[in-house]
């Protein structure tokens, strides 16, 4: 009988935030602690760590970002339900927050999402190997419906689902982490049938 295979895939994100946790982020992939890692195209640093990404030939994703720093699309030029008024995303809760009262447009969660992903081919000059989001936002309700629909139909079949049993029970958590742990969770088992039904694994 064949034995049944297990890979395990550690990826690092926020590779482009900024240099020194890039630098970090490439020697933990030297030394064999990370075999992959998700580049936010909005950061700092992107340029220089897609760089480094090719020049050390570590397999890279694209970090969806639709909830820090300022957008790469179309809504960086003007109004839009994703930005503030100062054209910042609206942060990590005030994103969730707008998802959940309907305020916002998902057209342009689209626009956004497809913007970052050429942003990606542009840096490194091919498709991501993997795409996931930043602060878990690619599973929001409705958002994760987007985000499936946009991955398959550029041909991108693995995301990452933030099921982590139990950290929302962790009593070393403060509880407002642990409240969102459990959100987090929640959302990403609602988020399977969305993501099944595209073909994402």
């Amino acid at each position: 009988m064949a034995r049944l295979r297990v890979r395990l895939v550690v990826t690092a994100d926020d590779f482009g935030y900024c240099p020194r946790r890039d630098e970090g982020i490439v020697e933990a992939f030297l030394a064999g602690a990370v075999t992959s890692v998700s580049l936010l195209v909005n950061g700092s640093a992107a340029e220089s760590a897609a760089e480094l990404a090719r020049r050390h030939q570590i397999p890279t994703g694209l970090h969806a970002n639709l909830s820090e720093g300022r957008p790469v699309g179309p809504a960086r030029h003007g109004a839009s339900s994703l930005i503030g008024s100062e054209g910042f995303f609206l942060g990590k809760m005030g994103f969730r927050r707008a998802v959940a009262a309907g305020e916002v447009i998902l057209p342009q969660v689209r626009e956004e999402l497809e913007a970052q992903l050429s942003r990606f081919r542009e840096l490194l000059g091919r498709d991501p190997t993997h795409v996931d989001g930043h602060q878990h936002v690619h599973v929001l309700p409705g958002v994760c419906r987007v985000f499936a629909e946009a991955l398959q139909a550029c041909g991108v079949r693995f995301t990452r689902l933030p099921l982590e049993r139990g950290v929302d029970g962790c009593a070393w958590l403060e509880a407002p982490a642990r409240a969102f742990a459990g959100a987090v969770e929640q959302d990403a088992r609602a988020a399977i049938g969305p993501f099944v039904h595209h073909g994402l694994r």
